[in-house]
């Protein structure tokens, strides 16, 4: 079985969805063979749902189709969205026009194309690609953001949440900001 993340060959079936978060709209073109290919899932909301007011430069890791990059876009943020999947990357671009932002979608394994720091990493990690690339995403994120620079993702309880919150308090101060119907959404700062 092909997993989301993954560059197999998936039939492809393109529908468009429409969802609001906080009053803001967004129309997504979603797949076979990427994340929530339904629409927007739950813990994405709930990130979304949970931002602080964020101003200034974001990288939007593991992107997917592009809904955490092009609702921050909305907001007035300078977004970079990156993906290791290429039907993934395809919707995103496709969905920055739809929406009519502004974002730079590129490829990147993890952090390989990745060349600038932020004051935002944001992300719903992949937490089946395995507890290696999911931490080296995780602790590596440091690299990338500026000083006052802030990691926030999300993870259900069942995932291990609470595992992975803990574990990164060895690199971040970290702060749960809500906790929603078993999602954790988590503020780690240099």
């Amino acid at each position: 079985m092909a997993h989301y993340f993954t560059n197999e060959n998936i039939e492809s079936k393109i529908v468009e969805t429409k969802c609001y978060v906080n009053d803001i709209e967004l129309k997504l073109l979603t797949d076979n063979g990427v994340f929530s290919k339904k629409g927007l899932d739950f813990g994405t909301r709930t990130l979304l749902e949970s931002l602080p007011h964020i101003e200034g430069s974001v990288l939007d890791i593991g992107c997917g189709y592009g809904p955490i990059g092009i609702y921050l876009a909305k907001m007035g943020a300078d977004v970079d969205m990156c993906d290791i999947n290429k039907r993934a990357l395809k919707l995103a671009k496709d969905n920055v026009k739809l929406n009519n932002v502004e974002a730079n979608v590129f490829e990147s394994d993890l952090y390989s194309n990745v060349s600038k720091k932020y004051n935002y990493i944001i992300s719903n990690p992949p937490i089946r690609v395995g507890n290696e690339i999911l931490y080296k995403l995780l602790l590596g994120a440091k690299e990338y953001m500026l000083d006052s620079g802030h990691l926030i993702i999300v993870v259900n309880k069942d995932q291990g949440a609470k595992t992975i919150a803990k574990k990164l308090e060895n690199s971040y101060k970290v702060e749960i900001i809500n906790k929603n119907k078993g999602f954790f959404v988590i503020d780690c700062q240099i």
